[in-house]
């Protein structure tokens, strides 16, 4: 059963990623967007269906899988420092999940919350937890 949960924590992972990295590449659309005009529109509201379809389940699925797997072997890791560091990381990439759900909303209402240069530097963010994240889990370094 294990194997299941850790398979699905894992593909979850995966769609959950895809749109943390899909969705900063629209706010650098939307930056550039005229205010009213039909790409602000348009990116309103793949922007919404983004996060409503695809990232909040998934990372709902991420934290619940996880969750389980931790309950199911917690007398294995509990004192796992490696798995400490992970689920900081983890919860750093929940924060930055909550950051750009708060700048959809001020995208929606009608803001400019940002630069196009400023999602461009903030759309490194997941690839550089998920190494760390990786590694952490992989090659359990302490």
């Amino acid at each position: 059963m294990y194997e299941w949960i850790r398979a699905f924590h894992i593909i979850f992972v995966i769609f959950w990623m895809a749109g943390m990295l899909y969705l900063p590449r629209l706010y650098v659309y939307h930056s550039r967007a005229k205010l009213g005009g039909e790409a602000d529109e348009m990116l309103k509201i793949q922007e919404q269906k983004l996060l409503r379809i695809i990232i909040n389940p998934a990372m709902l699925a991420v934290f619940g899988l996880g969750f389980w797997m931790l309950y199911l072997r917690w007398d294995a890791y509990k004192l796992e420092a490696w798995l400490h560091a992970k689920l900081l990381l983890v919860f750093l990439m929940g924060a930055y999940h909550g950051f750009l759900s708060k700048k959809r909303k001020q995208f929606a209402a009608g803001e400019r919350p940002h630069s196009e240069k400023f999602f461009r530097v903030i759309n490194e963010i997941p690839p550089i937890l998920t190494i760390f994240i990786v590694i952490l889990v992989v090659i359990k370094p302490f």
